[in-house]
């Protein structure tokens, strides 16, 4: 299990993990949540670069599309093709293995995002 205090989130239900200038990104249990049932992930390519806030990606579901923003602006150095697979993923297991992208960064731009207690009363305190 992930430790959720450790992430780092965004406003628009992102999680970040790091591991030094490699940010794993995902999208939130809040978000698979609300979306509903995932029925198809639009990743960006490897080796392209992304630029925070901008949209690089999407995210369909029974209910809705969703875009997906980067979170930070760098380098597409991973994609998770099990999702894209198997877009449920994204609900059964989103701070797993429903990963989305991984992006090389500069890590300190972290200190723009929010920690978990911050992600939580943005959500109204919901899980």
């Amino acid at each position: 299990m992930t430790d959720l205090n450790s992430l780092k989130y965004t406003a628009e239900h992102e999680w970040i993990a790091f591991d030094g200038d490699v940010a794993t990104v995902g999208i939130t249990d809040y978000a698979a949540d609300k979306l509903g049932d995932v029925v198809y992930v639009d990743l960006p390519s490897g080796d392209t670069g992304v630029t925070a806030g901008q949209v690089c990606g999407e995210i369909e579901s029974t209910k809705s599309v969703g875009e997906l923003y980067a979170p930070l602006t760098g380098e597409v150095v991973e994609v998770n093709d099990a999702v894209v697979d198997d877009p449920s993923l994204v609900n059964s297991d989103p701070f797993g293995d429903g990963w989305l992208v991984k992006l090389r960064v500069d890590a300190s731009a972290a200190a723009d995002l929010l920690d978990r207690e911050a992600y939580l009363a943005l959500t109204g305190g919901e899980e």
